[in-house]
């Protein structure tokens, strides 16, 4: 079995490539709205074991978000991009070693020989997706930042004619930014394409029962992973939406 870094495109739809990625993507997604429209719905002053557990999820990390950013206004705000975030990435990973994601597909001819194509992948195994993560990521700290302090105090961090010290900095902050984009991206879609190779050529050398305690590592990397990414995520927008800038 070839193990591809890039995702491999199933059809198109209109001209454009839908990859396996992007179509365990989707997945992910209808079992969010499903879970979502299931624990919301017919809500009950007396919940039922379904609402109880959502209310209760909810709860814990609403708390846990607030005692980082600090006041209500502020984490009602910044909550909901967080929770996705972990949700999101957190659901990826764990469906995307569920077995048969990475193992069922069919044979395509390429370049004159057979090689493997498999149906679904995990969505963060493919760079595109851990970087436009990064991307959204980046670009709601920036907004949250502007939408607190101003759009002159947010960028003057990045712009400053101030003093020679103050211009330098701000190109470092500028720098700081592209740099968050890279380590994102980059940490996610390494930690998620490295298991997925480990696990492959595990089962390839000693099947069945040798992948089992690297699946239950996997499973703790996955969670892992979406923590940090929500929780570095969260820091850079309390940075920004302080009144002071380090």
């Amino acid at each position: 079995m070839e193990i591809s870094l890039a995702a491999e495109e199933i059809f198109k739809i209109a001209g454009l490539p839908v990859t396996n990625t992007l179509i365990l993507a989707w997945i992910v997604m209808g079992v969010l709205i499903f879970l979502g429209t299931s624990a919301t719905y017919k809500l009950s002053p007396v919940p039922g074991r379904m609402q109880n557990f959502m209310e209760a999820v909810i709860d814990a990390s609403y708390n846990f978000v607030k005692s980082i950013i600090g006041s209500d206004k502020d984490t009602e705000r910044v909550y909901p991009f967080i929770l996705t975030f972990f949700v999101f990435i957190l659901l990826s990973n764990w469906l995307g070693l569920i077995p048969g994601v990475g193992t069922v597909g069919t044979e395509v001819e390429h370049s004159g020989h057979n090689v493997f194509l498999p149906f679904l992948r995990a969505p963060a195994s493919d760079l595109n997706t851990t970087l436009a993560f990064a991307v959204i990521s980046v670009t709601i700290t920036n907004v949250f930042g502007i939408a607190a302090v101003g759009f002159f105090k947010h960028f003057g961090k990045f712009i400053s004619f101030k003093s020679p010290v103050h211009f330098f900095v701000g190109i470092l902050e500028s720098i700081a930014e592209v740099a968050k984009i890279i380590s994102f991206s980059f940490r996610l879609f390494g930690n998620v394409f490295a298991g997925e190779v480990l696990l492959v050529v595990i089962a390839s050398l000693i099947p069945y029962i040798a992948p089992l305690p690297f699946l239950g590592l996997e499973i703790f990397v996955g969670f892992i992973q979406a923590l940090v990414f929500s929780m570095l995520t969260l820091i850079f927008i309390k940075v920004a939406i302080s009144n002071e800038h380090s």
